[in-house]
């Protein structure tokens, strides 16, 4: 008899279907050492989609305002035990009404059978989209585009306001890292189309659940980080070098302090739920401030040829 294949997800993947930002699933876990993962060949950890559920879990409770070095110690029944009677579950019995973008993503959500997610209607074409998604109401917009650029945003927008979704996730096969971030600046959850349609399904939970956390609209995370220590102290080493010009040493000083501050509101103990929502609210706050800097630097280094992550 074939031995069953064990789905596993890498951090990335994990930590965007836990609902997590990769940087705060890499500190839980060198703090308080989450999960017992196994790894590639190539050293990259490995989830399985029982780990996945429990960093989902966690992600819950500490939006709740529970203290994630309290919940670190604690067994799934334990957490369990903690949700709030108004809180999700880790949705596995949900079932989402979702408005359908994309050919393929049709063809392959009308063929699956799945019971999670309800058409409530479809386009082929996102140019379509306004005219044949007119009328509908869905919990969940769901769009795929092949090749994702800026163009397709304004569009995205307007379907999003047509429509009225809880949520949007937009899935692409290549897409620049810029409109991915003005995507997610929107509050649209942003990925690469899954090769699983069970992960597929976790995607939509995760932009559902995040949405019945009931956070303001303020609390939408700003894109991940465009540049790390490294990033920015190899660009200060070559500013210093190549340019007299101090502003690129100045910024990406900003950049550091903003970025730990970010990071350290994540991690700060929280007294209540209240407590929990300025800290959120300071995350958040921080977030938009770097992106904002983010992007002076690197309009800065292309004016000035310094070195940029990935050239």
């Amino acid at each position: 008899m074939p031995t069953r294949r064990v789905v596993t997800y890498r951090s990335g993947v994990a930590a965007r279907l836990a609902g997590l930002s990769v940087e705060t699933l890499r500190v839980w876990e060198r703090r308080y050492n989450l999960s017992d993962t196994s790894r590639s060949a190539h050293g990259q950890r490995l989830y399985t989609h029982e780990q996945v559920r429990h960093l989902g879990l966690l992600k819950q409770l500490v939006d709740q305002g529970h203290a994630i070095g309290v919940l670190a110690g604690l067994g799934a029944e334990q957490l369990n035990d903690l949700l709030e009677p108004a809180a999700p579950t880790d949705g596995a019995d949900m079932a989402a009404t979702v408005a359908l973008v994309g050919e393929h993503l049709i063809q392959r959500i009308a063929s699956s059978g799945t019971n999670a997610l309800h058409i409530a209607g479809s386009s082929r074409r996102l140019e379509d989209a306004l005219t044949k998604l007119a009328g509908v109401r869905a919990d969940l917009l769901l769009i795929e585009l092949a090749e994702l650029d800026t163009n397709a945003i304004a569009m995205i927008a307007a379907v999003r306001q047509a429509v009225a979704p809880s949520a949007v996730v937009v899935l692409y096969r290549f897409c620049a890292s810029a409109t991915i971030r003005e995507l997610r600046d929107l509050g649209c959850l942003v990925s690469r189309v899954p090769p699983e349609l069970g992960e597929l399904v976790m995607l939509c939970r995760a932009a559902l659940g995040g949405q019945r956390l009931k956070v303001r609209p303020a609390d939408v995370a700003p894109a991940a980080p465009r540049f790390n220590e490294q990033d920015l102290a190899r660009i200060t080493s070559a500013a210093n070098t190549l340019i007299s010009c101090e502003c690129p040493r100045h910024l990406a000083d900003i950049l550091m302090t903003i970025g730990s501050f970010e990071r350290y509101s994540t991690k700060c103990a929280s007294r209540n739920n209240k407590d929990a929502q300025l800290h959120r609210d300071l995350e958040v706050a921080a977030g938009r401030a770097r992106v904002i800097l983010e992007l002076a630097l690197e309009r800065l280094a292309m004016a000035e040829g310094l070195p940029l992550p990935g050239n």
